[in-house]
């Protein structure tokens, strides 16, 4: 057994076996779900969220991908896609850091420090530098609406607009003009 493929194995291990509920995708060890509470004296208390967790064949070598799955309102978290902007997973994560590092410091460290000067998400960065009051508000009425525990087990289960969007199927073939778009210079 390769040494990253038991390191895998141990991290999650670690996980299913602490106070975290983690949910494996078809029993695969590289993707799972964690159910995240937000942390005592911010404005995220009493928020539940379901992050999504991908480990790379490279982990612990290189970090995992992680992201929010039900919305939140932060400088540092996309809104729509949760896409997650910290320096300790983006850039200068380390092997010696593991999942419960990231779900005891990391993420609890994000929602009480939240760094607007390094915006993922525009609005929220903008509103917590000019009104502080408001961008508390913002997060609550958030945390009420996207991140109760019905929310949560909600969460990813919608149905994927982006996929119709995309889809071959609604392309319109009514026009017979099958001239091309453009011209491409050589």
């Amino acid at each position: 057994m390769s040494s990253p493929k038991r390191r895998i194995e141990t991290d999650v291990m670690k996980m299913l076996m602490s106070d975290y509920e983690v949910t494996l995708v078809n029993d695969n060890m590289q993707e799972f779900y964690v159910r995240f509470k937000g942390p005592e004296e911010t404005p995220f208390h009493g928020g539940l969220w379901k992050i999504h967790v991908e480990l790379p064949d490279q982990y612990p070598y290189k970090s995992p991908s992680i992201g929010f799955v039900n919305r939140i309102f932060h400088p540092n978290i996309d809104e729509l896609s949760g896409s997650v902007c910290l320096d300790v997973i983006n850039q200068t994560w380390s092997p010696m850091y593991d999942m419960v590092n990231i779900f005891e410091v990391f993420l609890p460290q994000l929602l009480r420090y939240p760094n607007p000067t390094d915006p993922l998400n525009g609005e929220a960065a903008a509103l917590m530098m000019r009104d502080s009051r408001g961008y508390e508000a913002k997060v609550k009425e958030y945390v009420t609406k996207y991140a109760s525990k019905e929310q949560a087990d909600e969460a990813g289960h919608e149905t994927d607009d982006s996929d119709e969007m995309s889809s071959v199927g609604s392309y319109n073939d009514d026009d017979d003009d099958d001239e091309p778009a453009g011209t491409m210079e050589v």
